[in-house]
């Protein structure tokens, strides 16, 4: 062959290649702009605004500075003729210097003060007197620190979300059978309905409340997780329907952009707290009972992570 004619097929290779690369770049610029678009939208639909009169962050917080941060999580069940109290309370505080997330779970039936109402109840009854903005000032004034943000997940739909990250696998420490569905001990992979069943039972258990909320943090790990993943990428349209019609937050999009960038180390270390308590039966309702010496020591581990005062 001729050098001539071997210039010539290795142009006509060169220009093939460069087409299909070109080709190629169009193509991913399609995908993650589609991704994009998509993910703006649901965010947008996510986010609502909550005003509050009364805050304990004194000074503005700068995500671009990595400042420490927290979220209040309520998960809300929604199921028809339910009082509409928040069944979940998770308060997670970031701290991007430390790598580190801290989780705590607070008992729906710890007896506090009502901020707002001027009452003493059960904190899950703050959702149901005041909504969301009440929940936050409860929280922050039962702990005593600045809660920043708030993320209200519909507890029913949360079956869509698992769902669309392709079902879950949780590391289940309890054997029971709730509603008809039988949940071994050991590694189980759950469907959305099955996932919701996982979170709710709480008599059979010994632990009570507090076996409900480890699964309950369980499954949020493992949505987590599995979201996360590059095989989630190409259900990513489902994902954004399913996160958009059941969460709400005042976490904006450029928040949640600088979270990302400026905080994702600290995702892969994240610490479970619990509060301790005792039961005790008050007019009849039964209530857990946070004495002041549990109480000021999760508030001080809480303020040290926040490195707040």
């Amino acid at each position: 062959m001729s050098r001539k004619n071997k210039t010539v097929k290795k142009r006509k290779w060169l220009k093939i290649t460069g087409i299909i690369l070109i080709l190629l770049v169009i193509g991913v610029g399609a995908y993650v702009y589609n991704v994009w678009h998509s993910l703006t939208t649901a965010v947008d639909t996510m986010h609502q605004p909550i005003e509050r009169e009364t805050t304990k962050r004194t000074d503005n917080l700068s995500l671009e500075k990595k400042e420490p941060f927290s979220i209040l999580m309520l998960g809300v069940d929604e199921r028809d003729g339910d009082s509409g109290r928040s069944d979940t309370m998770i308060v997670l505080t970031v701290n991007p210097a430390q790598k580190s997330v801290k989780m705590l779970s607070i008992p729906r039936d710890t007896r506090t003060e009502i901020v707002g109402r001027g009452t003493t109840d059960k904190i899950n009854h703050a959702y149901a007197f005041g909504g969301v903005a009440m929940s936050m000032d409860t929280v922050e004034n039962f702990l005593d620190i600045p809660i920043d943000y708030y993320m209200q997940i519909n507890m029913e739909g949360f079956k869509d979300i698992v769902n669309a990250v392709g079902g879950i696998t949780v590391n289940n420490d309890l054997d029971f059978t709730y509603e008809g569905v039988h949940f071994p001990k050991g590694k189980v992979t759950l469907d959305g309905e099955d996932a919701l069943k996982f979170s709710r039972m709480r008599y059979d258990d010994p632990r009570g409340d507090f076996g409900r909320q480890l699964r309950q943090r369980l499954i949020i790990q493992a949505v987590i997780k599995e979201g996360a993943s590059v095989s989630s990428l190409t259900n990513y349209n489902k994902i954004f329907d399913a996160l958009s019609k059941n969460i709400k937050t005042n976490i904006t999009f450029d928040e949640m952009v600088d979270i990302q960038a400026n905080y994702k180390s600290a995702a892969n270390n994240i610490e479970q707290m619990t509060i301790n308590g005792t039961g005790q039966t008050i007019d009849k309702v039964w209530y857990l009972i946070v004495d002041d010496t549990e109480k000021q020591k999760i508030q001080n581990e809480l303020k040290a992570h926040l490195e707040s005062k």
